[in-house]
Parts: structure tokens; C-alpha cells; sequence
């Protein structure tokens, strides 16, 4: 799974010019999920993004996660996380997962915030979305499960 978050003092999603999700302070989290992807990759990057500090301490300093500021999310699906654009001009998109994998796998990310008592809003799946976000910083991470995994393995 990849995840792009945007730190932001306030985010929406409309969905035919109707508010389907608005957060206030927090992140805006964009998600994508290719084939191999399963329930534990959505856990472990919830967790990763509930707990990685990214929002500043009094000393401006990174110290402080989405979980000790009381941050909201909006969690929006993004299967153009996994565009393949290395030939030609256009992307590819054949490494996203099919909305039937995915759709499951985001919700069941945005649940498992939401077990960290963090308010989460959402987009709507295969919606066409305008999306509004307020960046602040600006910050904005790019986190996939693979690289993350890697790292973490002996």
C-alpha cells in the first residue's frame, strides 16, 4: 500500500459539489493499493501514519504525531499512486489493485484509525472527487508499505 499525506489546517472532499468529508487540522491521506496487499499491510501503515511525527513541538521541531495533537484525517482512495509512467506518455496503471480488493482494504485502513481514537472523515470510492486541502508547511509524505517493510526486516 502507499499512502501520500499532506499535513493540512483543513481539508474537503465533494463529491457533485456535496461535502461527502471535511476535516478540520490534521492530514489528508491519499491511498493507494496494488495486488499483493492484504488486511496487515492496512494496519501497519494506519499505524505508521497515526504515529509518525510530522507536526511540530514548541520548538518547531517534527516530534509530535497525528495522535498526540488529536489530529483528523481524511483518507481518500487513490489508485494513481500506482501510475507506471517510465514508457511513453501515458501512465499505466496495471500494478493498482481492482476497486474489489482495494475498496476493502482503504476501509479497513480508515478503521483502524479510527481505533487510535483519531476522528477520520472519508472520500467516496470511484467517486470523481474535487478535493480541497489547506497544505501546511508545506508537508507532504510519501510512505509504501514495501520500502517501509524492507527497512524493518533484519
Amino acid at each position: 500500500m502507499r499512502a501520500l499525506i499532506q499535513r493540512a489546517t483543513r481539508g474537503a472532499v465533494r463529491v457533485e459539489n456535496q461535502v461527502v468529508g471535511e476535516i478540520a487540522r490534521g492530514l489528508v491521506v491519499f491511498v493507494g493499493v496494488t495486488h499483493t496487499d492484504d488486511v496487515a499491510a492496512a494496519q501497519f501503515l494506519a499505524q505508521k501514519v497515526a504515529n509518525l511525527r510530522i507536526f511540530e513541538d514548541d520548538a518547531s521541531k517534527f516530534n509530535l504525531s497525528a495522535l498526540d495533537v488529536n489530529a483528523e484525517l481524511l483518507v481518500i482512495s487513490q489508485f494513481t499512486l500506482y501510475a507506471d509512467a517510465r514508457r511513453g506518455r501515458r501512465p499505466d496503471f496495471i500494478a493498482a489493485a481492482r476497486p474489489e480488493i482495494a475498496a476493502p482494504l482503504v476501509e479497513t485502513f480508515a478503521r483502524n484509525l479510527e481505533a487510535t481514537g483519531l476522528r477520520v472523515a472519508r472520500g467516496q470510492f470511484q467517486a470523481k472527487m474535487r478535493v480541497e486541502i489547506w497544505n501546511d508547511g508545506p508537508v507532504t509524505i510519501m510512505l509504501d508499505t514495501d520500502d517501509l517493510r524492507k527497512r524493518n526486516t533484519p
